[in-house]
């Protein structure tokens, strides 16, 4: 069992700390924001599972499972607003001109 809880939070942080690259080395704001979305979404669903196992079935768990769940739907629903507010504002993509 906690060898289990030991592999899920090291992937969850390895998801992190991909997402913090994928910050630094992509070249415009909607890349980066998707890096750092999709990453830190399934970077924090993992570190917060393996929490919840390792504490077994209590009410701790119960409310670590309802953090997750709520990380799970307000994470992309802010990335997505994030970038749909760029998007109206006319951010401009990058293309191989802008090096």
């Amino acid at each position: 069992m906690n060898i289990a809880c030991i592999v899920l939070v090291s992937l969850g942080i390895l998801f992190l700390v991909l997402g913090a690259v994928g910050l630094i080395r992509f070249p415009d704001f909607y890349t980066r924001l998707h890096a750092a979305g999709k990453c830190d979404t399934l970077g924090s669903m993992l570190i917060v599972s393996g929490l919840a196992l390792y504490d077994g079935f209590s009410l701790t768990s119960v409310k670590i499972i309802a953090i997750a769940v709520f990380i799970f739907l307000t994470s992309p629903t802010a990335t997505h607003a994030i970038l749909r507010a760029a998007f109206k504002n006319n951010v401009s993509h990058w293309t191989k001109d802008k090096q």
